[in-house]
């Protein structure tokens, strides 16, 4: 969905979760990280030890900026040579950046992350809410309650003062993705990994909570949904500002926590999970980074083609066909390459 969402020309986009309520693939993708980071290494500090598991954690801090200043470097690159040779709206890159020479100056920027391109900026949020588990699993193990109440009161804060943010020298408004907001949102998914690792992975139904899920995915979808674009009729309950991503406001945060409960306590979708389809999402998942960072790439290119040639039909299935088809490839020979190397160290063990 972020691969589909980031090229706005693309058809595909009209169908993605951003259509039908207030959050989009943005806070599954934290939730998902936060959740995923407690099983990576919050329940391994007790047995591995917690220097041992901040090595593991800073390490994979390191790559994954690396892998960020790589996208800027690609994105720069393919930006400035493809202008060489086809004509591209003046607004198509950040004015600070859209001319080569100034690249010299906001290099060292880019380098600090204190220049953040558009559509390069989760990666960013990604370093610094991992770089902090540390800080997180220490007062959680103090009191475990303390953790989750700092968390709440700076994301509440936030709210409160928007501007209260990281600096982005490419945006006066700070970065996109406000750490210290979006922080609430990767604490939940520890919490809720904490949580329905008391019940095998899963958090039990209760059709109360799920019915109070539904009633409010169901109202989001009302607000949210583009009924003017579709030519019908304005099913609105009540009219909304868009509600702010930059610091999770209250309504986006709602949205994601109703659909992860749902989620998470349904055995429909626990059943769509082992199914091929779920296996082959799941897949994809095993190499997140390295399957959004080309993603990345590929809707870029994709951009830059709609931006030159037109959105024609022909255009939308190859952009869509064959990028989500290669990025399959890559996961498939990934999780092979990952299997091989599990079977050598097993057999020198």
């Amino acid at each position: 969905m972020m691969y589909i969402d980031h090229i706005p020309e693309n058809l595909l986009n009209r169908f993605t979760m951003r259509n039908i309520g207030f959050a989009d693939a943005a806070e599954i993708f934290v939730l998902l990280a936060g959740y995923a980071s407690w099983l990576a290494y919050g329940r391994r500090i007790p047995g591995d030890g917690f220097n041992n598991v901040c090595k593991r954690i800073f390490a994979r801090c390191w790559k994954i900026y690396l892998y960020q200043i790589s996208l800027v470097a690609i994105t720069l690159f393919s930006i400035y040579q493809w202008r060489r040779i086809w004509v591209l709206p003046v607004d198509f890159l950040e004015p600070e950046l859209a001319h080569g020479h100034s690249i010299v100056r906001v290099f060292w920027r880019l380098l600090l992350l204190d220049a953040l391109p558009s559509n390069l900026n989760i990666l960013p949020l990604y370093i610094i809410l991992l770089a902090f588990f540390p800080v997180f699993y220490l007062i959680m193990n103090y009191r475990r309650w303390l953790a989750l109440s700092i968390s709440c009161l700076l994301w509440s804060w936030v709210n409160l003062d928007p501007w209260f943010n990281f600096p982005n020298w490419l945006d006066p408004d700070g970065w996109f993705f406000n750490p210290l907001a979006w922080q609430f949102l990767f604490v939940i998914g520890i919490y809720g990994s904490i949580f329905a690792s008391k019940y095998e992975g899963n958090f039990p139904a209760n059709r109360w909570i799920q019915s109070l899920a539904i009633l409010y995915l169901f109202f989001s979808f009302l607000e949210a949904f583009p009924w003017i674009y579709w030519g019908l009729p304005d099913l609105r309950v009540i009219e909304l500002r868009t509600p702010a991503k930059t610091y999770l406001s209250p309504l986006r945060l709602m949205d994601v926590i109703a659909i992860f409960y749902l989620v998470q306590s349904s055995q429909w979708t626990k059943r769509f999970s082992e199914n091929k389809i779920g296996q082959i999402l799941a897949l994809l998942g095993r190499h997140s980074l390295e399957v959004f960072s080309l993603s990345t790439l590929f809707d870029l290119w994709g951009r830059l083609m709609f931006a030159s040639w037109g959105q024609s039909i022909l255009l939308q299935v190859g952009v869509n066909c064959i990028a989500i088809y290669l990025l399959y490839l890559l996961s498939l020979y990934l999780d092979k390459k990952r299997a091989k190397l599990r079977a050598l160290i097993a057999n020198k063990n």
